[in-house]
């Protein structure tokens, strides 16, 4: 029994032991045979290969110290095995390359797309030897049981560039393209230009420097350098200080997907056998390009082309120097003559704004205590003799010539001044208001009635123009100037030079700026602008001298001098400069308000300026003015950015267009004095004025929160149906017509075709409305028997003149946001003056002295009044 015991127990033991052995190990496989063969270029190589062969061709070349070949390994997989690739691994000096054959590149939504035929051209080491043989190895391998292909490894013709030699090529996506460029001797910067006659498909142009690997992959080509989108134009300039080794390669990768370049995306066929993850293959998709390089131009011309903008825009600064000289010794001449003349001559004061004195007898009659512009009786609210004398002036017919004198205004009582200067202390009191529906609701008003308020009110009133706009300015162009610093940083340091919208093949870079010459075309802007503002000054300073020395003219004759909007205007020129200037630092989709905001301010002051000249004690505060302005910068940027294609925004934008339009119309006609109802008492609407011979005012008493609408057609009914009248004020009725006809049809024009540039569509509706406004006031100055002097009327002739060139080079259209920036390259053009400066260019230097020439028109416009008395002169 011990012993059988004993045996169980030497089976249990043995059992244990047993399973306590790992597991046997497998027989190890059979190690892949290495299949090694001299190879020589220019030979098509058809081999085949499996999980156990290891092919490797070994090539061997001559390089040369001062010439550069390149050499290109072109594969093709015959075999179908997508899961099993083929590795193909070049081994050189100072670099491997290694990819797979089917080639799987990824696009958008990480779609996959396969190549069976792939070339790939190999990076060459540098050698500092004259001659030196040069070996390199492509090892072939797999882990399909049988792969077939073909091998084959040529040298690149032409693969250095010469400078003006165009050369042509193709370029797939698994099949890119790279050449070499060096710099001549003396050349410091060049431009690459690739061309195509084929926009699609999309490509990528980089710009590398002499280093290994060279990125030459669509999923890689971003990683260093500078690049950028093509259909069918790129340019790419070049500076030789970026690279140390004073060459650079051009690489050509043809992208996987269009959608880059604004394309449409492909069909990606799922059938339902297919794996969502399925490589879908792209067959032959293929590129035909052409490549030069240029020398760009040279320091001597940077140079150049800067004197020739600063001596363009300081001619202007001596010519004004030359007519004001002339001007001076011109009114030195007359002084004599107009000193013994009973009554003053029609001729006026100059472009800088000299003013004529009076014979000392004339100023003998009465003091002048106070520079209000009141010309009514005694008393802050107007007699009725004063009122009843002003009526009677006012109407006499259009048409008035002839020799116009003070009529011995000396004598006329005048308007006291107020104790306090504070607007509202004037216009808040019963009689004053009592007395403005009687003034301005006359059939035929005289600047005298619209300019009674106090000088020194309405000057503060206007100057707050000026420090609003200035403080807008501050606030605004610092975080500008800010941003765009940041993008062109961005855009030196990733080299993505798709952030920016340049004429590429016109963009002259200095220092860290990529465009130059698109900056330095901004400086017009300032320097006139500057310049207006010293024309004023000096307009003011003469005007101050006229007023303390009691000067008839300067008190009682002309349109009253307001320069507070000028000051205004000049400001906002100057800011457009700059805001441009920042803007085309690196134009973008992003920054494009930059270069438009001061646009609409320069359109709106010049029409308040215009409305002033007229109605300067009720025009509107700078408050209200700028208020409305930054409503239209918002419209613009939410056009822009939702406008596109969205039908609901255009509705509601054409919808709150006409209502503004409908609302300053009734503004304009009743100047100001109607009303839609007060909360218990009256609603004091101006329609009976819309009836000849009608009251001045209708009482429609009703509250103000019901019956709105009703008393609105009421009186379109009372007035338009049941006794229909032409209207009391025709010239105002005539313009408003106009107006409304205008903005009428710019408004179903936009909800019509809806336009994707909204920015420069809101632009031309302020331009329109601008410009409907300048030829009426001519008109009706003409019409009124005044006259314009030789000075306005030459800046109207040139200006319009060159409004017009500046329009044309305006509308060539260089490049655009609003496309993708492949597109955009699309409309690049050469530079055309001087090397340097391009269209756009030629836009800014015209733009800038056709403003500054529409300036001087609204501030010389009407100097032939300067002589005659605001009673005498007519409002309109």
């Amino acid at each position: 029994m011990a012993g059988t015991g004993a045996a169980a127990l030497a089976r249990a033991l043995l059992a244990w032991a047993l399973l306590a052995l790992p597991p046997a190990l497998p027989q190890p496989r059979e190690s892949p045979k290495v299949r090694a063969k001299e190879a020589r270029f220019n030979t098509t190589y058809t081999d085949w290969v499996d999980a156990n062969l290891l092919n490797i061709y070994a090539f061997n070349h001559s390089v040369r110290r001062n010439r550069t070949e390149g050499v290109r390994v072109s594969v093709n997989v015959l075999s179908d095995h997508k899961d099993l690739p083929v590795l193909f691994v070049v081994r050189q000096k100072e670099a491997v390359v290694s990819f797979q054959v089917p080639l799987i590149l990824r696009g958008l939504y990480q779609r996959k797309y396969a190549y069976q035929e792939v070339s790939r051209t190999l990076c060459q080491p540098q050698t500092k030897a004259e001659v030196e043989t040069q070996h390199f190895y492509v090892d072939v391998s797999t882990l399909s049981l049988n792969a077939s292909y073909q091998l084959r490894v040529t040298h690149v013709e032409n693969f250095v560039l010469r400078t003006n030699e165009r050369f042509s090529f193709n370029a797939t996506a698994a099949q890119p393209q790279y050449f070499k460029y060096e710099f001549p001797e003396g050349v410091d910067s060049v431009i690459v230009k690739v061309t195509s006659a084929m926009a699609f498909p999309c490509s990528v142009i980089s710009i590398q420097d002499i280093l290994c690997p060279v990125y030459d992959l669509d999923n890689n080509v971003a990683f260093i350098g500078m690049y950028q989108t093509m259909t069918k134009k790129a340019a790419i300039t070049v500076q030789k200080k970026d690279f140390p080794s004073n060459s650079f390669y051009v690489v050509v990768v043809v992208k996987t997907e269009d959608e880059a370049c604004g394309g449409a995306l492909p069909y990606y066929p799922l059938s339902r056998d297919a794996s969502p993850d399925e490589p879908v293959d792209q067959h032959n998709r293929q590129k035909m390009l052409e490549v030069m390089v240029s020398p760009t131009i040279t320091s001597e011309a940077y140079v150049r082309s800067m004197l020739f903008c600063l001596a363009i825009f300081l001619s202007f600064y001596i010519l004004t120097l030359l007519i004001g000289c002339w001007e001076s010794c011109r009114q030195q001449k007359r002084k004599g003559l107009l000193a013994a003349m009973d009554s003053p001559s029609l001729d006026t004061a100059s472009l800088l704004g000299h003013t004529r004195s009076i014979p000392s007898s004339f100023l003998g009659h009465a003091t002048y205590k106070s520079y209000s512009y009141g010309s009514f009786g005694n008393g802050s609210s107007g007699s009725a003799e004063g009122t009843m004398d002003s009526m009677g002036s006012a109407e006499v017919p259009y048409g008035y010539a002839g020799e116009r004198s003070l009529e011995n205004v000396a004598g006329r009582p005048r308007v006291d001044s107020l104790s306090s200067v504070e607007e509202d202390d004037y216009d808040t009191l019963a009689d004053i208001d009592y007395d403005k529906n009687v003034i301005r609701t006359k059939q035929y008003l005289c600047v005298a009635d619209l300019a009674r308020k106090d000088k020194r009110v309405l000057r503060k009133k206007y100057q707050i123009y000026f420090w609003n706009i200035a403080t807008i300015a501050v606030f605004y162009a610092l975080p500008v100037v800010q941003l765009v610093i940041t993008y062109q940083t961005v855009v030196n340091v990733t080299g993505n030079q798709d952030i920016c919208y340049y004429n590429f093949l016109c963009a002259h870079p200095l220092g860290n700026l990529s465009a130059f010459n698109n900056i330095l075309s901004n400086l017009g802007y300032v320097l006139l602008g500057l310049l207006f503002l010293l024309i004023i000054l000096q307009r003011e300073i003469n005007y101050n001298r006229a007023l303390m020395r009691n000067d008839a003219h300067a008190l009682e004759c002309g349109i009253p001098k307001h320069f507070g909007l000028f000051y205004a205007m000049g400001t906002a020129l100057m800011m457009e400069g700059l805001l441009s200037a920042c803007y085309h630092v690196c134009p973008n989709y992003t920054n494009f308000q930059f270069d438009t905001s001061f646009m609409y301010m320069i359109a709106g002051l010049c029409m308040l300026k215009l409305y002033q000249k007229r109605h300067p004690d009720i025009n509107a505060s700078a408050y209200s003015a700028y208020a409305c302005l930054a409503l239209v910068i918002f419209f613009s940027v939410v056009g822009v950015v939702f406008g596109k294609g969205n039908t609901a925004f255009w509705i509601v934008f054409s919808v709150i267009h006409i209502v503004a339009t409908l609302l300053l119309s009734t503004q304009l006609y009743y100047m100001g004095r109607w009303k839609l109802g007060e909360a218990g008492g009256t609603a004091a609407s101006g329609a009976g004025g819309g009836r000849r011979g009608g009251a001045p005012w209708r009482d429609l008493s009703s509250p103000a929160d019901s019956g709105i609408l009703r008393r609105i057609l009421h009186v379109l009914y009372t007035d338009c149906i049941r006794q229909c009248s032409g209207p009391m004020y025709v010239d105002r009725m005539v313009l408003l017509v106009m107006g409304n006809i205008i903005n009428w049809s710019l408004a179903a024009y936009g909800l019509i075709v809806r336009p994707n540039d909204f920015a420069s569509y809101l632009l031309a509706i302020g331009i329109c409305n601008l410009l409907l406004y300048f030829a009426f006031y001519i008109i009706m100055k003409l019409r009124s028997g005044e006259r314009i002097k030789l000075i306005p009327l030459l800046c109207i002739i040139g200006t319009s003149v060159v409004w017009g060139f500046a329009l044309f080079f305006f509308f060539q259209g260089l490049s655009t946001w609003q496309k993708t920036p492949a597109e955009s390259r699309e409309h690049n053009r050469d530079c055309i003056l001087l090397d340097f400066f391009d269209d756009h260019d030629i836009w800014h230097f015209l733009s800038s002295i056709a403003m500054f020439g529409s300036f001087l028109v609204l501030l010389t416009l009407d100097d032939d009044l300067d002589c005659v008395q605001r009673d005498k002169i007519y409002v309109f």
